[in-house]
């Protein structure tokens, strides 16, 4: 065990199994285990045989303690950071003392495991290659519609996680702004005993949990299927890689390069910058 290291602990995201065999050496051999709420970890921890102590970090004292542990590990220290459930950071407090640490020289160790976002996406059969994880959507539905509409065109898979208690009016929102036809997977309670991974539409998703309360209970991850990109025109994302590479390459180059990074045909990018070219 290193010292003077801040080592960002996985935790499972339901069956306890999941936990790996190196997230447990470190959770023992640390001084110190920042959690999110200790009426979830301690349990859990204890079920693992890990009595390490345990200090509160969460949204509400996160900026507070920041410093103090900053100094403790900067002095030789080693303390783990987990969250309630998966990977720390991820739509999870951890932001602030990642950084501190990261400013103040201290080593920040990754300790790798499950995730909900990779756990969903992986089995969701909705293409991996470019997806925009976008966390919890807005509490309002106001929010969320404005939320959903700057992504509406968007091209890529499209990754929200949510709650049990807002998981109907997400899904309805869904629906009103991306379309009821748009195809959709959610799933639920992963790794779990309940587990359920639906692949359908954003219509016939918000038919069934609506009609059904139990599935309403649990934690979310809503996959949507990015927007089908109209073959003859470009969106203002890939236009705008497309004009600042034309600026410092050649036509074909600028063209070829935006292809690899938009996803964009080649031969459409080119056509492109020949008018940008011409318009100049």
């Amino acid at each position: 065990m290193d010292k003077g290291c801040l080592y960002i602990v996985a935790m499972p995201i339901g069956n306890r199994d999941d936990i790996t065999e190196r997230a447990k050496q470190v959770l023992s051999a640390v001084e110190l285990i920042a959690v999110e709420d200790t009426r979830h970890s301690r349990p859990l921890l204890q079920a693992l045989g890990i009595n390490t102590p345990l200090l509160a970090l969460h949204e509400h004292n996160e900026l507070k303690l920041v410093n103090r542990l900053v100094e403790q590990l900067s002095a030789g220290g080693t303390i783990a950071l987990i969250s309630d459930a998966g990977t720390p950071l991820i739509s999870d407090p951890g932001f602030p003392l990642v950084r501190a640490c990261q400013q103040a020289g201290v080593r920040v160790v990754p300790v790798p495991g499950a995730s909900a976002l990779i756990c969903a996406l992986s089995a969701a059969g909705l293409p991996t290659d470019r997806f925009l994880f976008e966390g919890f959507p807005a509490r309002t539905s106001s929010a969320r519609c404005d939320q959903f509409t700057r992504l509406k065109d968007a091209g890529m898979t499209l990754v929200f996680y949510e709650s049990s208690h807002r998981i109907v009016h997400s899904l309805t929102d869904m629906a009103a702004i991306f379309g009821v036809e748009r195809p959709a997977v959610m799933a639920r309670e992963l790794t779990k005993l309940h587990e359920t991974i639906v692949s359908s539409t954003l219509g016939e998703l918000v038919t069934l949990v609506s009609g059904d309360p139990n599935q309403q209970k649990g934690e979310f991850v809503i996959l949507v299927a990015g927007a089908v990109q109209d073959t003859q025109t470009l969106d203002p994302e890939a236009l705008r890689i497309l004009a600042i590479l034309a600026e410092a390459l050649p036509t074909k180059k600028a063209a070829a390069l935006a292809a690899k990074i938009t996803g964009v045909k080649k031969n459409l990018l080119y056509q492109q910058a020949l008018e940008l070219q011409q318009a100049e």
